[in-house]
């Protein structure tokens, strides 16, 4: 048989392989789940950052992190990074105050967080009268630094249940959508490279 014979028999079962994956009607359901919602890593920053910007719109917070950066800090903090942890990786350690306020802005919070140095639903009580924040300060034997720090805490749970956690949940959703298509995409090549490897094993 020609070497011509023989490549075009070899890609003819290929096609045939991978006809017989793409069937499987597993594979199939799979396939279904995420038509048309294909995240590739672009498109999952692209994502990330319309949810941060329409956040930034709603609630008017500012940080001095840019919205790249604001992107990057959702992933790692889903992927467990502490504050510290997320400002090493954008470059410096000594940034995890602004990590730490612009995590909050963006309503994604520690159980940490509410570990206060005082009774927090005072703070909520002092709050909703009004009270001033050295008023605040003095009452709960604390500096106006720890207040406002506790304060953004609240105000940013106030939001997040108002929204029923909303904006945590789409960002979640998001990355959850795109380890899946990444899952699949592992999966079909696995299956693919295997039924390969059967096929001209045979030959």
């Amino acid at each position: 048989m020609s070497e011509t014979n023989i490549e075009s028999e070899k890609t003819d079962r290929l096609r045939k392989i991978f006809m017989d994956v793409a069937d499987d009607p597993t594979v199939t359901e799979a396939q279904e789940e995420t038509r048309g919602v294909h995240h590739d890593t672009s498109a999952v920053d692209e994502t990330l950052g319309d949810i941060i910007r329409e956040m930034e719109t709603e609630y008017s917070f500012q940080t001095s992190l840019s919205t790249s950066e604001l992107v990057q800090l959702v992933q790692l903090f889903f992927d467990g990074y502490s504050d510290t942890a997320i400002a090493r990786e954008l470059g410096n350690a000594s940034r995890d105050k602004a990590v730490n306020r612009a995590r909050i802005h963006l309503q994604l919070f520690r159980e940490t967080d509410f570990n206060s140095p005082f009774d927090l639903d005072r703070l909520r009580d002092l709050l909703r009268e009004d009270v001033p924040t050295a008023d605040i300060a003095k009452s709960l034997s604390v500096s106006k630094s720890t207040v406002r720090k506790y304060r953004n805490v609240i105000e940013a749970e106030r939001a997040a249940t108002a929204v029923d956690h909303r904006y945590r949940r789409r960002f979640e959703a998001t990355l959850a959508a795109s380890e899946q298509d990444e899952f699949l995409r592992i999966s079909l090549d696995d299956g693919l490279d295997d039924a390969i490897d059967a096929s001209l094993g045979d030959n």
